[in-house]
């Protein structure tokens, strides 16, 4: 395993009960001592609970649930979710890490959630990795009065490992992971829907061939896991191993080829199939027009799928085109592709689509296959559509599908830059 071990000073930092701090926050209130839910009441006991604080955590309430499944007897205060504040509060922490690293060494995970690479920068700051996570974490609080927490490791998945699994019962909120210590933190860790990664689905496979603990996993022969599960069960064998494999593959030895074309969304409720399909259409939209507009095929089109907190992991997946195309039918197509040989029935609430390999292509590549008069015709609708949407704005044209209540591209098109104008 030696050979696969990078060594890297990597902070995962989770901002603790986001949306319900944030409330908390703007109310001049403790979200450890404040019974506070973030959802709407006007919509009803069967209303999603999009967040709860931190105290109602310590009473065992679950962060999803439904407003009837809360407890009848505690006075909780209620809060609408307030989108434009989140991503105002989750824009303002981003530029606090900025002051710590440059863009090239951060990755934004989610709205809450981000990476931190500190290889670079342990000589100019002459502190060890915990007191850099101190120093970050005192910044966050003092200017925004949001409680952050964070996990330390020689690599992505073993520092998102000790954020999930330790770090949040940490009397600091830090957790530190290292090659020589992660097994007898991880190994011991039961179900192994615990496990960044495993979703129940695949916790209840495992299970039957009698792996219950992540050690089991670890030890378990590779050859079969992959016979069994596919390249998902080599990754997950590794991850059990402290090995990070998937989590943005080659990302410190490698630099693109060529430019590509991305578009993510962390969405405000679970998704699943079918309405899952219009977010990823959407998305397909988005970057085919940008595309267009740059005159570019794409060679390679990437679908990444997030689960929620509750299942943990996703996964990201990419394809190679049989030729380059800026084509909306050919890259959705590519996308249910990756959806569905990899989709574990899991909720989902991040959704990423892109495209790389791009070339500058004026005339698409024909096949006996294509039908001529098809392709010419849509690329003159949607080039109508760009011409359309440039004049008159993103939302004077849309899909008849946009009016269905799974799709958001009318809320994003009225944002600037992820925020609302």
């Amino acid at each position: 395993m030696e050979e696969y071990r990078i060594h890297r000073n990597i902070l995962c930092i989770d901002l603790k009960s986001f949306y319900a701090s944030v409330e908390c926050a703007l109310l001049g209130l403790d979200p450890f001592t404040t019974p506070l839910v973030v959802a709407d009441v006007s919509r009803g006991g069967g209303s999603i609970i999009l967040a709860v604080s931190p105290y109602l955590k310590t009473f065992g309430i679950p962060g999803r649930l439904r407003i009837f499944e809360l407890p009848k007897n505690m006075k909780i205060i209620f809060q609408k979710p307030r989108m434009e504040k989140y991503l105002e509060y989750s824009t303002k922490i981003v530029e606090i890490y900025l002051r710590f690293v440059s863009e090239e060494d951060l990755y934004v995970y989610s709205i809450d959630e981000v990476f931190m690479d500190f290889t670079e920068y342990k000589k100019f700051y002459q502190k060890s990795d915990r007191e850099i996570a101190k120093m970050i974490l005192k910044t966050i609080y003092d200017e925004t009065k949001i409680t952050a927490t964070c996990g330390i490791g020689p690599n992505m998945l073993l520092a998102k490992l000790a954020l999930d699994i330790e770090s949040k019962k940490a009397p600091d909120f830090i957790a530190e992971w290292t090659y020589d210590n992660f097994k007898e933190k991880l190994w011991n860790v039961t179900p192994l829907s615990e496990m960044w990664g495993i979703g129940h689905n695949t916790e209840a496979k495992l299970n039957k061939l009698g792996i219950f603990k992540v050690g089991d996993l670890a030890n378990y022969d590779v050859e079969k896991i992959k016979k069994k599960f596919g390249i998902i069960g080599e990754e997950l064998y590794y991850h059990a191993n402290g090995i990070d494999m998937s989590m943005i593959k080659d990302k410190y030895t490698t630099k693109p080829a060529s430019k590509s074309y991305g578009i993510g969304q962390t969405m405000f409720r679970d998704y699943y199939p079918p309405d899952i399909y219009q977010i990823i259409l959407e998305q397909v939209d988005d970057v085919c027009r940008r595309l267009r507009l740059t005159g570019k095929r794409a060679g390679t089109v990437y679908l990444a799928i997030g689960y929620s907190k509750d299942s943990g992991g996703g996964f990201g997946r990419q394809i190679k085109m049989p030729d380059p195309s800026a084509n909306e039918a050919d890259i959705y197509k590519a996308c249910l592709h990756l959806f569905n040989t990899s989709y574990e029935n899991e909720p989902i609430r991040r959704v990423n689509v892109a495209v790389t390999n791009l070339s500058d292509q004026p005339q698409r590549q024909l096949n006996l296959f294509d039908d001529i008069n098809r392709v010419i015709k849509e690329e003159q609708v949607f080039s109508a559509i760009d011409e359309i949407k440039f004049k008159y704005g993103r939302n004077s044209v849309t899909r008849a599908s946009a009016e269905m209540k799974a799709s958001t591209i009318k809320a994003r098109n009225e944002m600037i830059g992820g925020h609302h104008a």
